[in-house]
């Protein structure tokens, strides 16, 4: 069977959940730009957007039209030359809509299950929950009788556990798009030990033809990203355990955080990265990664301290934060979450005594100025070599932070979950938009 045989029938479990209509646009497009191609014209072509209800569904095919809209008036030139044969099409907006219509006509929503027993791939963005993920990988592989192959989005699960307990004889691979697929150019590819070639084989050339930043990951429970990311997480959080006997908590939250998001030139503090990602997702996430490496104490008592409260964070049904250890206006932080008062306290109220402290510190350009540029080296050796000889408790904050970044990242490495320290510097670079890698002399 050849990837356009395998594309026919495929199936998105979640495909409503932020990553799953993401993994089900992607794939909506391609197997849409497949059904256009001379070779495949006529052949029949479904996808099937499995969730739980409905109203999700009903909100996800909107979803769906506006994107691929967008998608089409970036690509005119292409679908001019997919629809030469057809007369009727010479406007622009003509073309697009019969693009609109092509590609929505594959989408077959579902609230079943059963809608899936028939599809030959089978991508799965649903809770990450290893025992509900078995349960369901169990019982598509014993009624589907075609034998898929299954993508699991998992960010920590190791695959060979999935495909073992799902008796899946290798038919499985773990196919990680960072969020959100349809912008993120990143994707880990894991193949477990024993995934079949040609499931590999696949994997790579989908990815490959959906553009994506391909890096690959041993199957250790976490992966790349979150094997950084959640020890990232430990590290701002023993940090703040520190500063709150002389700072206090929600000043030494919005420290580190600062720190974290200004001094380390980032898109975002970790404590609004964690909002994003969601507090009990990431508590989640070490949980799943400790019952694997038991050697390492990977649990985070001030993640516990937030769920306790109902401090969840995450994102709205629109994508716009939810507030969480931290609380947005307008996608700004203007508060920290104080346990003690159970309420947020405003930045407002204290920043300007917190940042006193933390000074003297060097004058940096922010992360939007400095990921692209293309002189970014010279700036960065230049900013840093002053962090390295200023004495303030904020360079000091500074360096501890990017140099544990540093160990977590040769750690990656030399326990065999990343390749080489490129692979890990291309995770942290594309999946989470840092303006460089972990993994530098700038500090030396």
């Amino acid at each position: 069977m050849n990837y356009e045989e395998r594309m026919q029938n495929v199936s998105v479990l979640g495909a409503a959940g932020k990553m799953g209509s993401g993994i089900l646009l992607l794939t909506a497009l391609e197997m849409a730009d497949l059904s256009l191609k001379p070779e495949t014209r006529g052949k029949k072509f479904v996808i099937n957007a499995i969730d739980v209800s409905d109203e999700v569904l009903r909100g996800l095919m909107k979803y769906l039209r506006t994107q691929v809209i967008k998608a089409a008036e970036k690509k005119i030139v292409a679908l001019r030359s997919f629809y030469k044969d057809h007369p009727a099409l010479i406007e622009n907006s003509d073309i697009i809509d019969q693009y609109v219509s092509d590609v929505i006509s594959l989408v077959m929503p579902s609230t079943h299950l059963q809608a899936s027993l028939e599809s030959l791939l089978i991508f799965e963005a649903i809770k990450e929950d290893p025992e509900l993920k078995i349960e369901i990988f169990s019982y598509l592989n014993e009624n589907n009788p075609h034998q898929p192959w299954f993508f699991t989005n998992t960010s920590s699960i190791p695959i060979g556990e999935l495909d073992k307990k799902a008796k899946l004889g290798g038919r499985i691979i773990g196919f990680h798009f960072y969020n959100p697929p349809a912008v993120q150019k990143l994707v880990e590819v894991i193949p477990a030990k024993n995934t079949l070639k040609e499931v590999h084989e696949f994997a790579l050339t989908y990815a490959k033809n959906l553009r994506k930043v391909i890096v690959p990951s041993n199957d250790v429970a976490g992966f790349i990203g979150n094997g950084h990311f959640m020890r990232d997480i430990l590290h701002a959080t023993r940090e703040v355990e520190k500063l709150q006997k002389e700072f206090g908590f929600v000043e030494a939250v919005y420290a580190i955080n600062r720190i974290s998001q200004e001094a380390l030139i980032r898109p975002m503090g970790i404590f609004q990265l964690i909002d994003y990602v969601g507090v009990d997702v990431c508590s989640y996430i070490m949980s799943v990664m400790q019952s694997y490496q038991k050697e390492e104490d990977l649990h985070c008592p001030l993640l516990d301290q937030m769920l306790a409260l109902n401090i969840k964070g995450g994102q709205f049904s629109d994508g716009s934060q939810k507030d969480g250890i931290l609380k947005y206006e307008k996608g700004k932080v203007i508060g920290v979450f104080d346990p003690e008062k159970k309420d947020y306290r405003m930045v407002a109220e204290f920043h300007e005594k917190v940042d006193e402290r933390l000074e003297p510190m060097p004058a940096v350009q922010p992360w939007k100025s400095i990921v692209n540029n293309p002189g970014k080296e010279e700036i960065l050796k230049a900013y840093f070599n002053e962090i390295k000889h200023m004495k303030s408790l904020g360079t000091a904050l500074t360096k501890a932070c990017a140099l544990k970044s540093r160990e977590i990242g040769i750690y990656l490495v030399t326990s065999k979950v990343a390749f080489n320290e490129n692979d890990v510097n291309t995770v942290l670079l594309t999946g989470f938009f840092h303006a460089y890698g972990p993994i530098n002399d700038y500090l030396k």
